[in-house]
């Protein structure tokens, strides 16, 4: 399994994005349903955790399912479901480390070196998000802290759309080859068969 160096390794918080309504899965929170028979969200964790310091949860339901995993669950600070940008301004605002990649709960096949190869291209931006040759995954991003302030303004304005967002704090996508197979998501109850 490819591992991020350690200096990096140890600068990059992991974030499972588990705090959506799960209105694809007939309002079912996603990040607990079974894929061979294990939680969504074990996937991810599974394949995350190496690749980081520490993992958090962001979710908004079942938080005493997600903390029997005894990692630190944060809900999200505003109402409503706000979608997956109201979970990367909470993580943003309460972490310690200065980078957080983001995954969402959804992505069992995870690739193992998602932070390592986002690390990499980030260059001088405070936003990375994977691409594959399909289509961007912008909910699988590497983020600086310092753009939790733009991120609260922009959410404050009413706006939701991530990868606008994304593109306004001058990120850009990081391109991993043939690796649609490894982002594939799980929406809807038939992907979990």
């Amino acid at each position: 399994m490819n591992r991020i160096s350690a200096p990096e390794r140890e600068t990059v918080t992991g974030v499972i994005l588990a705090g959506g309504r799960g209105s694809r899965m007939g309002g079912k929170d996603k990040g607990l349903m079974l894929w061979q028979n294990q939680p969504l969200y074990q996937h991810v964790l599974q394949r995350l955790q190496p690749q980081v310091t520490t993992v958090w949860i962001n979710a908004n339901r079942n938080i005493e399912v997600y903390q029997q995993s005894g990692l630190p669950v944060i809900s999200d600070t505003l109402t409503d479901f706000p979608g997956p940008l109201a979970g990367m301004l909470t993580a943003l605002q309460q972490v310690e480390t200065e980078w957080v990649v983001f995954t969402s709960c959804d992505t069992p096949l995870l690739p193992d070196n998602l932070v390592q190869n986002l690390w990499q291209h980030k260059g001088k931006a405070s936003a990375v998000w994977a691409r594959t040759e399909e289509r961007d995954h912008p909910t699988l991003a590497l983020l600086h802290r310092r753009i939790a302030g733009s991120l609260q303004r922009y959410l404050a304005g009413g706006d939701r759309k991530l990868m606008l967002f994304l593109q306004q704090a001058g990120g850009h996508s990081v391109l991993f080859e043939r690796a649609e197979a490894a982002f594939r998501n799980v929406n809807y109850p038939e992907d979990l068969i």
